[in-house]
């Protein structure tokens, strides 16, 4: 399996470009249950390009972007230049390089699944503030709630190189036990991309799990995405549902 850290290094102007964001509800969410507000300090750990912090970002909120990965920390700095408030670290999940007790909130988007959770939980432990907050939120992709998404789901199980492997859904059972007892709250959101072939050719080939363009079943791959895209489109459009999952809650402290 490709190291996390570098997996997605020829992905990131897929990733930039098709990617879904994250419903804005969230905002409020934080804020109603945890208290975000305007002079919160977040650490955005395993920040990718950018795609969480910018709506946190978007709020005046400040943001510390904790990425591994150089190129996709460098599309975020980029993409982000304008925001005084973003502060890009090259660090990662286990050794954020951040200072002690510096941070309100920890959020981890659609990354937890690469972490050493045990490493990480220490790590989250030292920077966040007592009583911070850890917010883990994915876009779960629906797989079988239309003709379209059952089609699209058996195409990535047919290609995936290592798909069943890596799927975020694996770590579900645990995220419980990195929370605090009786601390830990899930809320769900619905969130919806709407893409031509373009942008589903796109998303497909923004996972790190799906045949790259010197992978022998690299075109018989694209050649299914458009036969499925044809099959369901309409007015020359797909849609792809999410249940955006946000987990939030105080750490559990471990011996």
């Amino acid at each position: 399996m490709t190291d996390s850290t570098t997996r997605f290094s020829n992905r990131v102007e897929n990733y930039i470009k098709y990617r879904p964001g994250y419903p804005i509800e969230v905002i409020g969410l934080l804020a109603r249950e945890c208290g975000l507000s305007k002079d919160s300090i977040i650490a955005d750990v395993g920040s990718g390009t950018g795609i969480l912090s910018e709506m946190f970002l978007r709020q005046g909120i400040s943001v510390y972007g904790v990425e591994p990965n150089q190129d996709m920390r460098g599309a975020a700095e980029r993409l982000l230049k304008n925001y005084p408030d973003f502060t890009s670290i090259n660090g990662k999940a286990e050794a954020t390089t951040l200072p002690d007790r510096g941070v309100d909130f920890v959020v981890v988007g659609q990354a937890f699944h690469w972490f050493d959770s045990r490493a990480a939980l220490r790590e989250f432990l030292r920077i966040l503030k007592p009583r911070g907050w850890v917010v883990l939120i994915w876009n779960k992709r629906r797989l079988d709630s239309t003709p379209f998404l059952r089609a699209f789901e058996e195409l990535l199980l047919e290609f995936g190189t290592d798909y069943e492997q890596v799927r975020h859904e694996n770590v579900e059972k645990d995220i419980a036990s990195f929370f605090a007892p009786e601390e830990f709250n899930l809320a769900t959101f619905e969130n919806l991309q709407e893409l031509d072939f373009e942008g589903l050719k796109g998303r497909l080939l923004s996972a790190s799990y799906t045949p790259a363009a010197d992978h022998p079943d690299y075109q018989q791959m694209l050649d299914k995405t458009r036969e499925i895209f044809l099959a369901h489109q309409q007015d020359d459009r797909v849609f792809v549902e999410y249940d955006t999952k946000v987990y939030f809650g105080h750490l559990q402290v471990k011996p």
